[in-house]
């Protein structure tokens, strides 16, 4: 892309309306616009032409990221390093089990503690129903708590890395990987997504990404079709939040329990196991008492459950019988005679999509350091082009 080319992008951003993305952070995405939503997707394109054209967008010479991880993650805890560092700040990750945390420090005080420097906090807090969401907003009252006070010289952005209810910035990537593949995200309308549930060997699978999925798709028109096994179903107001989107964008949501009926014609699918919302709530309830025992006994009946639905597998037959849909995955995904004996996908299908899937996680940098620079920059536009005339080389 030339340097004309890039401004004309630059250009097309100014006339978006991305003013209520300064200074906040980002918790869901149904608590932004469309046309912010629009404006981080195209912040993120930007970047990654940015970088591709060797052109640093750097917006600070030092400064400290703090990220939280209170669960496993690879893509996620990497893509958050890389947009830091993208920006110019340097990463420290937050081990509680080597802070004060572990003696019983507040929220309060930690939050405090680590952002006497600290420009952004990413959080991921995604395994009990009713907690992660909570303990980020908390975060965040705390970091505009000190900034008011004097304590902190500039306020934090907290960024949601995934958390119990929604994982904005996976979708966002996915998002982004659509509209790359289809050639514009007015290409996305009138689109048919299938969100299905699909068999795993194990328990207690966040529902943030489904419901992240049904929460952000129907938000650009597109159709989107969620499919679970009885007794597998999501928060019930982010399903209403999604049939309410899909009504104003002139998309459409709908609910089936059949795996066939969501891939029917479908162009795009999103084949992913979750955990039921009753099974996530009854966790949180028995991580609190600290009983082993129950805790056992649940994950015994709820992978008891799950091995009745063994044939809920994204297959060769089934993709058949989509309209060539492009197979989407937040990674990793469970694969059939590859990483369990049965899983979500078979091995054929999750090869023949391997290289848009790794294009997909791909995005996720991009779009974490838009939402960053969003949230940092007054006019992300004006910024950008200085950037563009600065052409500063990222490599030397």
């Amino acid at each position: 892309m030339t340097p004309h080319d890039m401004q004309k992008r630059i250009d097309a951003l100014s006339k978006k309306a991305a003013s209520g993305l300064h200074g906040k952070d980002f918790f869901l995405t149904w608590d932004k616009t469309t046309e912010e939503l629009e404006a981080v997707l195209e912040i993120a394109s930007i970047l990654k032409e940015l970088r591709c054209n060797n052109i640093s967008p750097r917006l600070w010479d030092s400064g400290l990221a703090v990220s939280q991880f209170r669960d496993n993650s690879t893509r996620t805890r990497f893509s958050f390093a890389s947009a830091c560092n993208l920006l110019g700040l340097t990463v420290s990750d937050l081990d509680e089990g080597k802070s004060q945390i572990a003696h019983g420090e507040t929220v309060r005080e930690t939050s405090n503690m680590i952002s006497f420097m600290a420009e952004v906090i990413g959080i991921r807090d995604d395994m009990y129903i009713g907690k992660g969401h909570t303990y980020m907003v908390n975060v965040a009252e705390a970091v505009e708590q000190g900034y008011r006070d004097g304590v902190l010289e500039q306020r934090p952005t907290v960024i949601n890395l995934q958390c119990d209810i929604d994982h904005p910035t996976q979708t966002m990537a996915d998002l982004l990987h659509l509209i790359n593949e289809l050639g514009g995200v007015e290409k996305l309308k009138g689109k048919k997504v299938a969100m299905s549930w699909a068999y795993s060997p194990s328990y207690g699978k966040p529902l943030s990404v489904p419901q992240g999925v049904i929460g952000l798709f129907p938000r650009f028109g597109m159709n989107v079709s969620l499919a679970y096994p009885e007794g597998y179903s999501l928060m019930d107001e982010v399903v209403a939040n999604a049939k309410k989107s899909a009504a104003s964008s002139g998309g459409s949501f709908h609910v089936c329990a059949s795996m066939e009926e969501a891939f029917e014609g479908a162009d795009i699918v999103y084949p992913k196991s979750w955990a039921p919302f009753a099974v996530m709530e009854e966790r949180t309830k028995i991580v609190e008492t600290r009983d082993a025992k129950a805790l056992a006994d649940l994950e015994k009946r709820c992978l008891a459950n799950n091995a009745k639905f063994k044939g809920w597998q994204c297959t060769d037959e089934l993709m058949a019988k989509t309209n060539d849909a492009l197979y989407l995955h937040c990674l990793p995904a469970d694969i059939t005679g590859v990483s369990c004996a049965e899983g979500e996908v078979s091995a054929q299908v999750f090869e023949r999509f391997r290289t848009p899937l790794y294009r997909q996680a791909g995005y996720k940098p991009y779009i974490i350091a838009a939402m960053i620079f969003a949230s940092k920059v007054a006019g992300p536009a004006g910024r950008l082009s200085s950037i563009v005339d600065r052409a500063e080389n990222r490599v030397r």
